[in-house]
């Protein structure tokens, strides 16, 4: 069976983008063109075009050039003399670093969590990971993984550290583009579910320890799907490691 992939494709012109998004044209076009291919709507090693992003977009060449620059520079495309930009395969000594940082941080977020949250706080929890217990029987991929990060953002604003998301995430751009990845066997939504849950129980019940621990095995996940990811698609991924 081959892998599948789930793709968000974000076809919002500039204008519908204006009534939902702040900030300049150029951060929002940034922001459509750092999803897609964060869900691999733009795939690894795929051709950008900035007269076709504009006009998909509804904007001048001008803001989709400022947003593929700011994309350079965080690693998602990379400019080729002669070749133009294409969307840089996926590094996987990035995932894995990002995926040691974000352990580092919220293991900490997760203790903290556990002596600070409030009862307002764990429904919260609970009500998220329901909703991903939806889209995993809806076989929402993409829905499942929106919904984990605004749980690992509601862990983080537990502790009124919300900001420690916001700056995690440049850092996790590659990781973020492996979860997308999705592959049966690879990381099962199941094993992800039960550790959501028992995290949770761990910060009701303001054992620290536990709340640390299970957040340590949930995000090592990464380094068990992370080889099968790479046998099954290598054309995806830098062979760099």
């Amino acid at each position: 069976m081959p892998p599948q992939i789930a793709a968000r494709r974000t076809d919002r012109s500039a204008t519908e983008l204006g009534s939902e998004e702040p900030g300049p044209v150029g951060l929002r076009v940034r922001r459509i063109i750092e999803e897609r291919i964060i869900t691999n709507a733009l795939r690894p090693g795929e051709r950008l075009s900035e007269n076709d992003l504009a006009a998909q977009l509804g904007v001048s060449r001008q803001p989709v050039r400022e947003a593929l620059i700011r994309l350079s520079e965080a690693g998602l495309v990379q400019v080729l003399p002669q070749r133009g930009t294409v969307v840089t395969r996926i590094s996987a000594a990035r995932a894995e670093s990002a995926r040691f940082l974000r352990a580092s941080v919220e293991c900490a977020v997760a203790r903290e969590a556990a002596a600070k949250a409030d009862a307002a706080a764990i429904a919260r929890m609970r009500s998220l990971i329901a909703d991903q217990a939806d889209a995993v029987r809806a076989g929402d991929h993409a829905g499942f993984l929106a919904l984990d990060d605004a749980l690992h953002r509601a862990f983080a604003a537990a502790t009124d550290h919300e900001d420690v998301w916001r700056i995690l995430h440049n850092v996790k751009l590659q990781m973020d583009r492996v979860r997308y990845l999705s592959l049966p066997d690879a990381t099962p939504a199941a094993r992800l579910l039960e550790q959501h849950a028992a995290i949770v129980d761990a910060i009701e019940t303001r054992d620290r320890d536990a709340a640390e621990a299970v957040m340590r095995l949930h995000l090592s996940e990464l380094l068990t799907s992370l080889p099968r990811l790479i046998a099954a698609m290598p054309e995806y991924f830098d062979e760099k490691r």
